[in-house]
């Protein structure tokens, strides 16, 4: 079985957005002129592939049931994700809570088909996120956790905390050599 590492995609990838500056709410970008990679992420991302991980980005989108965004610009987005960074799949969820879907996160639906497709060992692979909707997703699915830490999800859980990505390859290779050595 391969090992895998979940990336959430606004605010791990890509820049988050405040519509309202008196409100914390994080939310994805609704246009390309909106959109914006975060800086210093491709190293980090080619050193996970380097130490053998699968990358696979798992997004809620639920602006598109909104009725905010369709299809073709989540699509771009995930176009221009897919040619910057060596991602083997983006798996979107357009679905609000009211749908009740298996796959919009806190759930573990996206993380688990990608594991059934691609034949990964969710017990040795990570998830590495900015809310509590990834952490919980990741810790269903039975994978380890990492919090990207921002201002906005102070107080939310996870297995391990970072300040930036370029923390993780490290992080994650210490603890895949501690599994290996048991």
């Amino acid at each position: 079985m391969h090992k895998a590492v979940f990336l959430d995609r606004d605010g791990v990838i890509n820049e988050v957005i405040f519509r309202n500056e008196n409100t914390l709410k994080p939310i994805a970008p609704w246009s390309m002129e909106e959109f914006s990679l975060l800086s210093g992420i491709k190293c980090p991302l080619l050193n996970l592939k380097k130490l053998e991980f699968k990358l696979f980005v798992v997004t809620n989108q639920p602006d598109i049931a909104k009725g905010v965004i369709d299809h073709s610009f989540v699509t771009k987005v995930n176009e221009v994700i897919s040619r910057e960074f060596p991602i083997d799949e983006i798996r979107v969820c357009p679905h609000v809570d009211l749908d009740g879907c298996e796959c919009r996160k806190p759930k573990s639906g996206m993380i688990l088909s990608l594991a059934k497709k691609w034949d990964i060992d969710c017990q040795n692979s990570f998830l590495i996120g900015d809310s509590w909707r990834d952490m919980e997703a990741g810790k269903k699915a039975g994978s380890t956790t990492i919090l990207l830490e921002k201002h906005y999800n102070r107080g939310v859980e996870a297995d391990y905390k970072i300040n930036n990505l370029s923390q993780v390859a490290g992080i994650i290779n210490k603890i895949d050599s501690c599994r290996q050595s048991r």
